[in-house]
């Protein structure tokens, strides 16, 4: 019990930011670029409330948590983006795809920072520092999850903006499908495999930024 608690302690603050400024920089993107859907909904939020998913932020993690698996990762309530509304939407739908992963990867570089904060005043609490590290963790692995290429993940979406307008309308057409294709290729292997040696290597490479 004492280890589910400590589990849940360290995991769950860093994931609650990863998902929730995710989600909240894809608003923030949209509406840069000309679409104020997510602002008039009231997505445009760091409350954590407002971007929860019952499966992706709750029972997957969860789950996954009490488990003790080493690749715990989950989703939010995606932002809702309306392409027509934005000023060059096949241009301006990269960005807006790309700010999620972008915000996960400068969450994963401010947890590393706060990690060599730590050492340098000598702090030694085990929950303070597994639980950034498990920030690095958590973002990097959220940043090369959803940089798939295969929508509605952002990687997906990033390469529709820039296939010419056949291809992408080809792909587009994959969104619907694309979290059971996700799905049915971690069920079958190889995909965890091959993105925890992605997870480790970027994370790594953040930590040495930093000097640890």
């Amino acid at each position: 019990m004492d280890q589910i608690l400590f589990y849940i302690s360290v995991y769950v603050p860093p994931l609650l930011f990863a998902i929730t400024l995710h989600e909240a920089a894809h608003g923030y993107a949209a509406r840069y670029f000309g679409d104020n859907t997510a602002y008039v909904l009231g997505r445009i939020s760091l409350n954590p409330t407002k971007h929860i998913d019952p499966i992706g932020t709750l029972a997957l993690p969860g789950l996954l948590i009490l488990l003790s698996s080493p690749f715990v990762f989950g989703w939010a309530k995606p932002v809702p983006v309306a392409i027509g509304n934005l000023r060059h939407p096949k241009r301006d739908m990269i960005y807006v795809a790309a700010a999620g992963p972008a915000a996960n990867l400068v969450m994963a570089l401010l947890w590393a920072v706060l990690l060599s904060v730590y050492g340098s005043l000598g702090i030694d609490s085990d929950v303070l520092i597994t639980m950034a590290l498990m920030g690095v963790k958590l973002n990097v692995i959220l940043m090369l999850f959803n940089l798939l290429p295969i929508p509605p993940l952002d990687g997906g979406r990033i390469l529709i903006g820039l296939l010419p307008i056949k291809a992408s309308l080809t792909l587009a057409r994959l969104e619907p499908y694309g979290m059971f294709i996700v799905l049915g290729l971690l069920l079958i292997g190889g995909l965890d495999t091959f993105l925890s040696e992605w997870v480790i290597g970027v994370a790594r490479f953040i930590l040495r930024l930093v000097g640890l």
